[in-house]
């Protein structure tokens, strides 16, 4: 399957998927992870993620990577979009930074079959303030409200709906809620045919 990169209208970029024929009629399935903190947490992916990732299309990491190394060793899957994290900066006494690169923006915006799927690290969501506040922050980062919203930070997975878009957090590969030798989780996002989309968190072990 190719995916086509065209140029984007806005500081975000836009992905447009060609159709792949299957039984399924999956457009594309895209490995989600988030909140890395490598080498600080571990000194490599937990292996366990290349298998969860086996025969995705992309791959979108929701920030705190802190070196581009990881990027690098999820490229061995597919290809890999990032957004940048507030621990990715090398500020307020995290000790890495992200050197530039072209998989890295604070925001990216694909389009899929019709359906528009953000990612960011984190936006503020109607759990924890307001609808009205969740909307505006969908327009600072991609120009509008998007159907699916890829984020991390909290190190919390869940998929959760709020009004029209669907929230997917992986959690953490690494620190889930924070904690250190258990288990972490990822998730899986499939975009099919007619814009059907389904979300899938799955536990590392």
């Amino acid at each position: 399957m190719e995916t086509v990169k065209l140029p984007a209208s806005t500081a975000h970029d836009t992905f447009y998927a060609s159709v792949r024929e299957s039984p399924e009629t999956i457009i594309m399935r895209i490995g989600i992870i988030s909140d890395t903190h490598i080498p600080e947490a571990c000194d490599h992916l937990p292996p366990a993620v290349f298998d969860a990732f086996s025969g995705v299309d992309l791959v979108m990491h929701a920030g705190d990577v802190y070196v581009n190394r990881v990027l690098d060793e999820l490229a061995q899957i597919a290809p890999v979009i990032a957004a940048l994290g507030n621990g990715d900066e090398g500020l307020d006494g995290h000790r890495f930074k992200l050197e530039p690169d072209d998989r890295v923006r604070s925001a990216h915006l694909l389009e899929i079959e019709g359906v528009r799927v953000g990612l960011a690290h984190a936006l503020p969501t109607p759990d924890e303030t307001s609808d009205r506040v969740f909307e505006n922050a969908m327009h600072r980062h991609f120009g509008g409200v998007v159907d699916v919203l890829v984020m991390g930070h909290s190190h919390l997975e869940g998929v959760t709906r709020f009004g029209t878009t669907l929230v997917v957090n992986p959690g953490s590969a690494t620190l889930p809620h924070n904690l250190v030798d258990v288990p972490g989780t990822v998730a899986i996002l499939e975009i099919a045919s007619g814009g059907h989309v389904t979300a899938e968190i799955i536990r590392l072990g």
